[in-house]
């Protein structure tokens, strides 16, 4: 039994514990089940500089009221560890749907839940994931030995984190179209219910950046989950003509830094 912060513990007090296993946190995730109740889920992450945890909760209760997004129960921390309790949103996600359902329709729901978030005014969000902040927080992690160079894509894998920094450094595009972004649109990350989308979870790395930073995870993650390259039907039901190369490869590259 997994031991949680004092104000935590009359919330899974008596729950049935299930670990979630889909997808790629870097935190312990739990279903809570209990009786008579609606269920919860716990994440539980180490306490680091940047205290992930924290950043999600921030993100979670700006975005009250603006989309479907699980609703912050607690958020506690110990010497060690941070923890995070939040409501479940209705449905499934779209990963465990994607075997089923045909592609078409994934696609339609991932390109209409993007559309969704990207329309949320930015004029007062307070979460700048902007390129140059972005940049600086890459540096941080090559710096200090976080990136793990064992999971770096296909051709990367022979090439340092530094190595990569560079060229990060050096492709910076010219220009961002800033949107309110996810950070990680990924299919585990997109929830359905009765056939639309019912809610988003995973929010860490939200805020103001390039659309194409939403834009290149969730083509990787479509290819992963689907085997097929969706980016043409993907770029038509999200509505452009036409796309940034360029750009898609270079999120594709700043995501190798998390």
């Amino acid at each position: 039994m997994i031991t949680v912060p004092e104000p935590l513990q009359p919330f899974v007090a008596g729950a049935a514990w299930s670990r979630i296993t889909v997808g790629e946190s870097l935190s312990d995730i739990f279903r809570l089940d209990r009786s008579g109740q609606a269920a919860l889920y716990l994440k539980i992450a180490p306490r680091v500089r940047r205290m992930e945890l924290l950043q999600e909760k921030q993100r979670l209760d700006w975005l009250q009221g603006r989309l479907p997004v699980p609703a912050v129960v607690g958020y506690e921390t110990d010497d060690r560890k941070e923890y995070l309790l939040l409501t479940a949103l209705p449905g499934r996600h779209v990963a465990d749907l994607s075997a089923a359902e045909p592609n078409e329709k994934i696609v339609q729901l991932l390109a209409a839940g993007l559309r969704a978030i990207h329309a949320i005014p930015i004029h007062d969000c307070p979460f700048d994931m902007t390129l140059d902040r972005e940049i600086e927080r890459a540096r941080y992690n090559v710096v200090n030995g976080l990136v793990d160079e064992a999971d770096f894509a296909g051709t990367r894998l022979d090439r340092s984190a530094a190595e990569l920094f560079e060229k990060l450094q050096s492709k910076k595009p010219a220009d961002e179209d800033l949107v309110f972004t996810h950070g990680d649109y990924c299919l585990p990350n997109v929830m359905v219910d009765r056939g639309e989308v019912s809610g988003f979870v995973d929010w860490g790395r939200g805020g103001v950046a390039d659309r194409y930073k939403d834009i290149a995870l969730v083509l990787r993650s479509l290819k992963r989950n689907t085997g097929e390259d969706l980016a043409r039907a993907f770029f038509e039901a999200y509505g452009l003509s036409s796309y940034d190369a360029d750009k898609l490869a270079y999120y594709k590259l700043l995501d190798e830094f998390w």
